[in-house]
């Protein structure tokens, strides 16, 4: 340990010299496990579950429809709403309730892609 009067250095310039030399090192440790987090995440894929699969008797094309025929219902404006926590009767709440079961059935397949 070295003595401060020896150093010439105050206390506060010792622990501010000392907390430097600690942050330069948790920098680079933090680039480094960044760095290979990337390394590792290209490698597999970069975390990408993959598609889902589609149900039995069902395919992109009939998702797409069912979901254009709750648009051209006006659902979409039903989502909304039920998402900012408006109450829906049962009938328009289970529209929304389809229209996202579809969306998100339709965009885990990646049929948008």
């Amino acid at each position: 340990m070295v003595s401060l009067q020896r150093s010439g250095l105050m206390p506060v310039e010792v622990i501010v010299g000392l907390n430097a030399s600690i942050v330069k090192l948790a920098a680079v440790v933090l680039a480094g496990v960044a760095l290979s987090g990337c390394a590792s995440g290209n490698a597999a894929g970069g975390g990408d579950p993959g598609a889902i699969a589609m149900p039995s008797g069902s395919s992109c094309q009939s998702v797409r429809g069912e979901l254009n025929r709750l648009d051209s219902k006006g659902t979409p404006a039903k989502v909304d709403a039920a998402s900012r926590g408006a109450k829906l009767p049962p009938a328009q709440q289970a529209e929304v309730d389809r229209y996202n079961q579809l969306l998100n059935l339709y965009l885990g397949a990646r049929c948008h892609v």
